[in-house]
């Protein structure tokens, strides 16, 4: 089944489908690998782990796309593409839906933060207005060449407004077309349950590690509803840890083996990236 058509279905079925976050074609192949349904390209991951910097608005269209770019080219599961605020003006985010669709995304998210934005669950957000927020994700639609390239509307306003204007900024954006709604940060286990019988659209929850979100696991946000249930920086929070406890261990005793447990195998590594099939396609061209 086509990516686009198999994560609308995903999503319409509202049984809180688990996402992980990549922050590059490896830890997508990961992912997959362990088979997860879909795949989330982490805006906040690509800024961390390639430039080395807080998610604060560092990252760009061209970095997000060439990621997507590569990541489509590594696995076959559906990509959710973070866009943050799609990059400018309304105009700005027909260009960046453009070229993300092209790269490869199934689903491409778009969220109405002042720019530069910040990472949601950061202190001193702001919002940009309700009128200009809705001519973005407008724009959005209409920009997609394949009707079934998914917009998700994110709002921050929780955080600035309350969430009762965040939810009124939600309904307004399913109003303009937006298929999935990710209302970020919301601070109670009370509005967790709400954001369900309040939107009628499908819903992503976004479970951040260290957050100001209650964790919720997602069996039971697939009851509440919700379509989606992100951990968008898992892998990284993951890889960061391995890789801490890695270099410790060789730092401290001159040496890593295998049989540490603190790495993965040669071989492993090797089935990941998919040397075998190298392998056999070299065979065959030589």
């Amino acid at each position: 089944m086509d990516t686009k058509q198999l994560l609308k279905d995903m999503v319409a079925a509202r049984r809180g489908v688990l996402v992980p976050g990549a922050f590059n074609a490896l830890s997508a192949k990961v992912i997959e690998d362990l088979g997860f349904e879909a795949i989330y390209v982490t805006g906040a991951g690509v800024t961390n782990m390639w430039l080395g910097l807080p998610d604060q608005g560092f990252m760009g269209l061209a970095e997000i796309a060439d990621h997507t770019a590569r990541i489509r080219d590594t696995v076959s599961v559906p990509l959710l593409v973070d866009a943050d605020t799609g990059f400018g003006n309304a105009l700005n985010v027909y260009h960046t839906v453009r070229t993300l669709e092209r790269a490869g995304a199934d689903c491409i998210q778009l969220e109405d933060q002042v720019a530069p934005k910040r990472c949601g669950h950061f202190s001193g957000k702001e919002v940009i207005s309700t009128e200009e927020a809705v001519s973005k994700i407008k724009a959005a639609v209409d920009a997609r060449r394949d009707p079934n390239l998914l917009i998700m509307a994110r709002t921050d306003a929780a955080a600035t407004h309350g969430f009762e204007a965040a939810v009124e900024r939600a309904q307004r954006f399913a109003e303009a077309g937006a298929d999935i709604l990710f209302v970020e940060a919301v601070t109670s286990a009370e509005e967790i349950r709400a954001l369900p019988t309040r939107l009628a659209a499908p819903q992503l929850m976004n479970m951040v590690i260290g957050g100001k979100t209650p964790i919720f696991d997602a069996e039971q946000l697939g009851g509440l509803g919700y379509g989606i249930v992100l951990y968008a920086n898992a892998a990284l929070q993951g890889a960061v840890a391995g890789m801490q406890k890695a270099l410790t261990g060789l730092r401290d005793d001159k040496a890593v083996q295998e049989s540490s447990g603190l790495v993965a195998t040669f071989a492993e590594r090797q089935r990941l990236v998919g040397k075998p099939a190298w392998d056999a396609l070299e065979q065959r061209f030589s």
